[in-house]
């Protein structure tokens, strides 16, 4: 029994330990497993990528092939692993990165349920689908999670300012039916409100313009309008991330000498030299 219970305690201590390497990234060990981890999914995306190249799909279709299934084993187990160590596997699966995670490893397995040349259509659909572990890197980036919470910080606002926005094409667009009409394109206010979309976003497609002096000259002011309308939301979310990059620096607060301030990536106090108190990951939080 003494010893079973000495095996317990050091599977429980190895599958911690495991947890700390795959969810956690604060030692040069843990942060080797992220960058495996980041190699291979670049490595599928490339893959990927040429195997959408018809000349490098004929000639090399079979180390692709090879490769892709290699990978797909590896997130597999990564996947499987994960929701192993993880303190709720059934929150980590319906996390964000669960779902991205099961999203990139599930194509490849659903091709050996559609067998069948008049599959291949739906087939490539699926293929496309692995570009999903790009989105497995974002959460590797320490300023991920800053640029997520002023996102979510910025939702009403920039919510508020769609909304504007959508009620702005709607006048525009009504405005330009009443001065072209339909003998210049604008064959109802939907379209003028397309035309309104176009140019107040500064993308100009060309399929629809103005004719007459007056719908050029409101046309100019649109297009002016655009302009100052793009910077709005760009405002916002900066703002956002100002705060949020100030409130991180902040809280990293040291124990011993009580001195605040501190960079985002900062482990020791710049004053006493003390250790700082590590901030909680997004994953661990989600685990």
């Amino acid at each position: 029994m003494p010893d079973m219970e000495i095996s317990d305690k050091e599977w429980i201590g190895f599958r911690e330990k495991c947890r700390r390497i795959i969810f956690l990234s604060n030692k040069p060990g843990e942060k080797l497993f992220d960058v495996l981890l980041i190699l291979a999914i670049i490595l599928s995306l490339v893959i990927v990528m040429l195997d959408s190249i018809e000349a490098l799909r004929v000639q090399y279709s079979q180390l692709f092939y090879a490769i892709e299934w290699f990978l797909t084993i590896l997130f597999t187990a990564e996947y499987i692993l994960r929701l192993y160590v993880a303190r709720s596997a059934a929150k980590y699966a319906r996390s964000f990165f669960g779902i991205v995670d099961l999203l990139s490893i599930l194509p490849t397995y659903l091709d050996l349920l559609l067998p069948g040349a008049h599959y291949l259509m739906t087939l490539r659909v699926l293929r496309a689908l692995r570009i999903f572990r790009v989105l497995k890197m974002v959460q590797f980036v320490g300023e991920a999670n800053q640029l997520a919470l002023a996102i979510r910080a910025s939702a009403r606002k920039i919510a508020i300012f769609v909304f504007a926005v959508l009620t702005l094409v709607c006048v525009i667009g009504s405005m330009m039916y009443l001065i072209e009409g339909p003998e210049n394109g604008y064959t109802s206010i939907p379209r003028g409100v397309y035309w309104a979309i176009v140019t107040l976003t500064t993308v100009g497609y060309g399929d629809i313009s103005p004719q007459t002096t007056l719908g050029q000259f409101f046309a100019s002011m649109v297009m002016i309008t655009g302009y100052g309308i793009i910077a709005v939301p760009t405002g916002i979310v900066t703002a956002e991330i100002t705060r949020a990059t100030w409130s991180a620096d902040s809280e990293a607060r040291c124990g011993s000498c009580g001195l605040t301030g501190h960079g985002s990536n900062a482990r020791f106090c710049r004053s006493c030299g003390d250790s700082l108190p590590i901030p909680p990951s997004p994953d661990s939080k989600d685990n």
